[in-house]
């Protein structure tokens, strides 16, 4: 079961861990995945440290995710399920990209939720093409699916 950890206090009321865990639950469903992660919401603060700490960018970013690789250097059972990070979510980023984008914070957290998950599973994208990236189409696709289960 993912790990999800608020880590600064919240001005919506409704943005609470109950909304996320909705979230993560849709998304890992739809990609058929599990659920062996952590997801942080952080401050601006934290995230720009862990960005210029792990990454050498100094600045704020809305989302990080830091993929566990597998180490062959133990035995991992065929049953068992392997874990697959952690994903940093920054909410004062989120905000400024829904205001951006012109769509619900909601929808946002949402989008932003299925791009760290889609990291962590090993996607990857060199440019934020939305048109023609394979990674940031099939995160288009899967919030397009969501949505209306979310009533967004």
């Amino acid at each position: 079961m993912f790990d999800i950890n608020i880590e600064i206090e919240l001005k919506e009321p409704q943005l609470n861990e109950a909304l996320f865990e909705n979230y993560l639950n849709l998304i890992t469903q739809a990609l058929e995945v599990g659920d062996n992660f952590s997801f942080n919401v952080v401050s601006e603060d934290v995230i720009k440290n862990l960005n210029n700490e792990y990454r050498a960018k100094d600045e704020s970013t809305d989302v990080l995710t830091f993929r566990l690789e597998d180490d062959d250097s133990f035995p991992v059972f065929e049953e068992e399920e392997k874990e697959l990070g952690d994903i940093f979510l920054c909410i004062e980023k989120a905000q400024e990209n829904a205001n951006s984008f012109g769509v619900s914070l909601e929808e946002e957290l949402l989008r932003l939720s299925i791009h760290g998950v889609l990291h962590l599973l090993g996607y990857d994208h060199a440019t934020n093409d939305f048109t023609t990236e394979p990674m940031l189409v099939k995160q288009e696709a899967l919030l397009l699916s969501l949505k209306p289960k979310l009533s967004l």
